[in-house]
């Protein structure tokens, strides 16, 4: 489950592309050659909802569901495509073939109708969500619904797909996060600017539909595809801010939604930037405060787990030490993305403890490994497009370009609340080189959608607790679910965090607002 920080930490954003340790599939995607030509006889359906663009006529859409896998007659599992517009009011745009795919519920005879769900992002592919649904969701969820992905518009196996880059490094791991000299400092800025540059020049087509309203009326458009006049979802991290502009944009199809690991809705850039640094940096301290007091840990550095990470981060600044052969030596921008990507759950500490061990013996390998991870860099040394999509969608949803000078005038607001975590002294430039975003994000309401589960945990560093509770007060019918956990998202915690979301979801049964799950 994944979502953004956007913070200045490293050049351009230290981005929260990870993924939660609750689940990492480990086949890829396949069989993705089954496609649904795009109908362009399809005109969108009015009625029935608040935003009108969004809806198409089922009966001229087909997904053309085919068994995913090598066995025909399993049809557990399905892959199919459903061609939606570019731009729903001009049809002349022509159209993205979204990659869904769909579980079939286990017990037909208890089946509810479909849940469609998202593992967060922006930027990532969902279709995963659906074929290893039952690594995923509990019995209860697999036996009353069929579990329905798809990967958003310009992401995934959808076509066409965001791309910018294909070097990682250069961009992410090459220069000096303090610059010491004018022309340190104006290679952060020249390389923000190839970089979104690029990303704006390969993707002109669709650049300007790629944003979360759009993947809302996808949403919709799914459901009228399927046929179901109300449909229900479950969307993780990001995928809670794409569920919430779903129900604000078309709250009369709503049955359910779970929003798990919820970011602040009235937040701008900045605040959420802030907010996240802060969960980041409050994660970092939770983790060496417990190095410190177990001897256990291997980076215990005599309990002074504290100073020695510190005492490391400044040497990594002044001189990076090797890492992997034809790869980058590890400097503090380098070594900070392995830490974001430890951050996502408690289970991944022990990992960073040993590689912030061999870093401060001079090898850097294990940090490497953990920012690889976090770019989701692949094991032929390619990366997939999550990185590009997630950027350029935020920046699609917010309508703000902010200026280099203004951009640098925030690194002071980090710092302050991330002192560890945000040690930058340039601005991220993260959207100043986009051009201007013609259809930001709606404001979020939820009104008329009826009670919508909104889960947060207590130690989550992407989606603090307390950018969980606004998202739930936000929202008209918002039910806030607090579940006790250090890790990013709630679902699968415990019993009690199975219980009430699955509770909501099958039986409609709402919790009291702020239940807890300890």
């Amino acid at each position: 489950m994944r979502t953004k920080l956007a913070a200045t930490l490293l050049p351009l954003a230290l981005l929260a592309l990870a993924c939660s340790d609750n689940f990492t599939p480990t086949v890829t995607q396949s069989n993705s050659s089954t496609a649904a030509t795009a109908n362009s006889s399809v005109v969108p359906d009015t009625s029935g909802t608040t935003d009108t663009s969004g809806t198409t006529d089922p009966t001229q859409l087909a997904f053309e569901w085919q068994p995913f896998g090598d066995n025909p007659s399993d049809q557990t599992v399905q892959i199919g495509h459903l061609p939606v517009w570019i731009d729903y009011n001009d049809e002349s745009k022509g159209t993205f073939d979204l990659y869904v795919t769909r579980h079939k519920a286990a017990d037909p005879a208890k089946r509810i109708g479909t849940l469609l769900v998202n593992p967060g992002g922006p930027g990532f592919g969902g279709s995963d969500f659906a074929i290893y649904a039952d690594q995923i969701y509990s019995q209860t969820l697999l036996d009353h619904f069929d579990i329905v992905a798809w990967d958003p518009r310009g992401t995934g196996l959808t076509t066409p797909a965001i791309n910018c880059i294909d070097d990682y490094d250069k961009y992410f791991a090459s220069t000096d996060i303090t610059p010491d000299t004018p022309e340190e400092r104006q290679q952060i800025i020249d390389l923000a600017k190839e970089f979104e540059t690029l990303c704006a020049e390969k993707n002109a087509k669709i650049i300007q539909y790629i944003g979360t309203n759009n993947s809302a009326r996808d949403m919709d458009s799914i459901r009228s595809a399927l046929g179901e006049p109300k449909i229900s979802y479950f969307g993780f991290s990001y995928g809670s801010e794409l569920g919430a502009t779903w129900t604000t944009l078309f709250p009369h199809t709503v049955r359910a939604a779970v929003l798990d690991g919820a970011s602040d809705p009235t937040a701008d850039f900045l605040q959420s930037g802030l907010q996240q640094t802060a969960g980041f940096e409050n994660s970092l301290n939770t983790f060496l405060a417990q190095c410190s007091a177990d001897k256990t840990c291997v980076f215990y550095n005599d309990g002074k787990a504290e100073a020695a990470f510190d005492a490391l981060m400044l040497s990594l600044d002044d001189k990076p030490v090797p890492s992997d052969p034809d790869r980058p030596l590890v400097n503090r921008g380098l070594a900070l993305a392995g830490v974001a990507e430890a951050m996502y759950s408690d289970s991944s500490w022990p990992e960073l403890a040993q590689a912030l061990t061999d870093a401060q013996n001079g090898n850097g390998s294990g940090l490497l490994a953990l920012y690889d991870k976090y770019y989701q860099r692949q094991f032929d040394g390619t990366y997939d497009n999550s990185l590009e999509a997630f950027q350029t969608i935020s920046c699609m949803d917010d309508p703000a370009r902010p200026t280099v000078a203004e951009d640098d005038a925030t690194a002071p607001q980090y710092h302050k609340v991330a002192p560890r975590f945000a040690p930058g002294t340039t601005g991220a430039y993260f959207c100043t080189f986009y051009p201007p975003a013609e259809d930001p994000r709606v404001d979020i309401t939820g009104a008329g959608a009826g009670p919508i589960l909104v889960v947060g945990t207590t130690g989550d560093p992407a989606t603090p607790l307390s950018s969980t509770e606004n998202m739930a007060k936000t929202l008209e019918g918002g039910v806030l679910l607090v579940v006790v956990a250090d890790q990013h998202t709630g679902y699968g915690v415990n019993q009690c965090s199975y219980d009430t979301i699955d509770g909501y979801l099958v039986d409609l049964k709402v919790p009291a607002s702020g239940t807890r799950c300890e």
